[in-house]
């Protein structure tokens, strides 16, 4: 199937709602569903949508492809709900495992969404867009939010939260880089970049405008809504006057960078362990 054919068919429906109906759109619209499963399209690339695997770095260069995320409205807008087989109503469904990974009992994938070779799913949850690449473990009670993008070989801690971003369609979706491992019940949502090669502590919650101090050096430096590559981060508070007093408010802390030497599980552990950080 041409994809520039289906790019044209989605934007017309989208500013055409009585073409949504035509035959031919429908068609288009489940060909689009099922280059999203096999992962030759994705929200979010370097350039092309079409890009398939390819190294998640620099991620603030990536592109938001806002087509990509109307068709996936467009799916919500024209589907009527349906019995998925298994006591739930809903208007997309359940996908099996694929080829290549493991997909334990109680984990749910949404039809829509790819999921690469060697990737482990324990009891977890997987929306519609979101694009986990080789080798990723999404570990028990993880959720990953519509349209989020997550690296190869990355590790979602137990309960981790990767945050949704549909819409707007032109909003970008959470990303995490290669590499990268999010501790037990940390929150990364609304757009929020985890660079390649970081750690996020448990307990961390990172939005669009979290301040992101970073301590590890003589100047300190502020970030909102990114960590850095090799940056290791940990939970925080900052104070702030209000008319009724001092409150503090969350705030995360870079404390380290991954270096060649902390690139080794075993160095790296033992530093961790040195500072108190909980994974």
């Amino acid at each position: 199937m041409d994809i520039q054919k289906i790019q044209n068919s989605i934007l017309k429906a989208w500013e055409d709602p009585t073409y949504s109906s035509n035959s031919e759109f429908q068609n288009h619209l489940q060909e689009f569903l099922k280059l999203i499963e096999a992962g030759k399209l994705r929200v979010m690339a370097p350039q092309d949508p079409t890009c398939g695997q390819v190294p998640m770095d620099n991620l603030k260069d990536w592109k938001v492809f806002d087509w990509v995320k109307k068709g996936i409205l467009l799916v919500f807008r024209t589907r009527k709900n349906q019995n998925q087989g298994d006591k739930s109503w809903d208007k997309l469904s359940m996908m099996g495992p694929s080829e290549g990974s493991r997909k334990l009992p109680g984990s749910y994938v949404r039809e829509g969404s790819f999921i690469a070779e060697e990737c482990v799913l324990m009891p977890s949850f997987v929306n519609v867009g979101a694009y986990v690449s080789k080798g990723t473990m999404v570990d028990t009670w993880a959720t990953v939010g519509s349209c989020a993008q997550i690296g190869s070989y990355v590790h979602l801690a137990g309960g981790v939260g990767i945050g949704g971003v549909l819409e707007p369609p032109s909003a970008r979706p959470v990303c995490i880089g290669d590499h990268a491992f999010i501790g037990s019940r940390a929150v990364i949502v609304e757009g929020a970049i985890v660079s390649e090669n970081a750690i996020v502590a448990a307990n961390v919650c990172i939005t669009a405008t979290t301040p992101i101090y970073d301590v590890s050096k003589s100047v300190t430096e502020e970030f909102r809504g990114y960590v850095p590559p090799g940056a290791v981060v940990v939970p925080g508070t900052r104070e702030k006057i209000f008319p009724g007093g001092k409150a503090f408010l969350n705030c995360a802390y870079i404390i380290h960078y991954r270096n060649p030497k902390s690139q080794d599980k075993v160095a790296l552990n033992a530093f961790l362990r040195e500072q108190g950080i909980p994974l």
